[in-house]
């Protein structure tokens, strides 16, 4: 059995001390919180500032992104092979939100779009949604819910949208909807659930996962990719905030990992951070 796998099985039965110590070092001179959860059991296994983590109210940025997807597969807007040329530019109530991931000529299919975080192919296809579709997803996979996990939690919050670009704002997470760190992990805590019910997953959600570990292969969450551990993950960035939510190993999770940072972006700041919390699961 690989070195990273072995170890995620046995982390269950551990005090947690070699985690929690990874993520005191990530999170050393940042202002923030991280929460870990093992899949399974749905357990915090450790934490940084975890009543914070519980209370923090935040716009999520791209990590809704496989949710948004999820809707867009659920309505019938985006089926296996559809593609759509980045067109860069994009403005939305006046605010604006280009695509910064290398150009390409070719068509992006929604495994790229993820991957590179591609805000005109959400932004574009979430235009035809209606305006309560996102809301009624994010709000099933329970980022609007309390997670449960500790006391004095605070609910997320998600509203339906009113009009084209109020959808195209909350399909990347720029409006309408709020979480905490807690309740993105529980989000994706899910997400990592139905990975591993072998049987139970369709081509749609195969898009899902595979778009996940192509971003920490060539995406924006690359730089969470630790050696010796396959991970799965999408970054986030908003309000100058920093956001990382993934799990591992990527085909079987055993553990699900959030970070969010006061100050940052995504890729460049909360994926290393995350890079490290993974080193500490894989460490001898």
């Amino acid at each position: 059995m690989p070195r990273g796998i072995l170890c995620l099985a046995v982390c269950a039965q551990l005090a947690g001390a070699d985690l929690q110590r990874a993520v005191d070092q990530a999170m050393s001179q940042r202002q923030g919180a991280v929460v870990v959860l093992e899949v399974e059991s749905g357990r915090v296994v450790a934490s940084h500032r975890l009543e914070y983590a519980a209370r923090r109210l935040a716009r999520p940025g791209s990590t809704v992104k496989p949710f948004t997807l999820l809707a867009l597969l659920n309505e019938g807007r985006v089926k296996t092979g559809t593609a759509l040329v980045c067109g860069r530019r994009l403005r939305i109530d006046g605010r604006r939100l280009d695509c910064t991931h290398p150009i390409t000529p070719l068509p992006l299919e929604a495994t790229a779009a993820i991957a590179y975080s591609c805000n005109y192919f959400f932004a574009t296809l979430a235009a035809g949604l209606r305006d309560g579709d996102l809301a009624g997803t994010f709000g099933r996979v329970g980022l609007a819910s309390l997670s449960g996990l500790t006391r004095n939690e605070v609910a997320g919050a998600v509203r339906p949208a009113a009009g084209a670009a109020q959808r195209q704002l909350q399909a990347l997470g720029e409006a309408h909807v709020e979480v905490t760190p807690l309740g993105l992990a529980a989000a994706y805590r899910k997400l990592a659930q139905r990975r591993n019910l072998k049987g139970d997953w369709d081509a749609g959600m195969e898009i899902i996962y595979e778009g996940l570990k192509a971003a920490t292969s060539y995406g924006t969450a690359r730089l969470a990719q630790p050696a010796g551990l396959r991970v799965a993950g999408k970054t986030g960035s908003s309000l100058g905030q920093a956001w990382f939510a993934g799990f591992a190993p990527a085909d079987a999770p055993r553990i699900t990992v959030v970070v969010f940072l006061e100050q940052g972006t995504g890729g460049a700041d909360a994926a290393p951070v995350a890079r490290r919390i993974f080193e500490g699961i894989i460490a001898p």
